[in-house]
């Protein structure tokens, strides 16, 4: 049973080809999927925000699994991910902390096989068409620097007072022309979520 009232999906994917005048072979990739929905708390206080955490749960796998998807990968072929949170102007960012916090990361994490590493978060207040930054990291391991990175994601008509905008980002690469060092992909363990 669906939890979330979701007004519209939005998918989007980016490819790098160029960068200051390099080629990126093979293109650099990454995902966003975004759900507008429903916030079931606009205008009130509760202090149980068990729905919101329902919520986040059931758009954890379902999100994930529009980026994988998107981007033509396996699951295990996933590198990066992220998840954010806007909220309209009769929420509150307690809102999107329920959403994105207690149970969000688990069906993420199985829609891209396994992630070791915390899943890097951002949440806000906003109103229509305001831009989101999902932030990126490496799913397996926090420390890899060529994986930190951020997609922005902005709906033209979303959030409205009422609503919450929800996007999740995956990617089947780092930045393209990676060099300011650290810990690189294929060296990572992924037993530690850090290295």
């Amino acid at each position: 049973m669906t939890q979330a009232k979701i007004r519209k999906i939005v998918t989007s994917v980016e490819e790098t080809h160029l960068e200051i005048g390099r080629e990126i072979s093979p293109p650099t990739r990454r995902a966003a999927a975004v759900a507008v929905i429903a916030n079931p708390f606009a205008g009130v206080y509760q202090e149980d925000l068990e729905e919101l955490m329902a919520i986040g749960e059931e758009l954890g796998g379902l999100l994930g699994q529009k980026c994988v998807e998107a981007l033509g990968i396996e699951p295990s072929q996933a590198e990066s991910y992220g998840k954010a949170a806007m909220v309209g102007e009769n929420g509150e960012l307690e809102h999107a902390a329920a959403i994105l916090h207690p149970r969000l990361g688990k069906p993420l994490r199985a829609a891209v096989e396994e992630g070791a590493a915390l899943v890097p978060s951002s949440k806000k207040m906003g109103s229509m068409g305001q831009p989101l930054d999902v932030p990126l990291g490496h799913k397996d391991a926090a420390y890899v620097r060529s994986h930190f990175d951020g997609m922005e994601v902005r709906i033209n008509d979303a959030p409205r007072a009422n609503e919450i905008m929800v996007a999740i980002a995956v990617t089947d690469s780092g930045r393209p022309l990676p060099r300011v060092g650290g810990l690189k992909a294929e060296d990572a363990e992924g037993e530690d979520g850090l290295r």
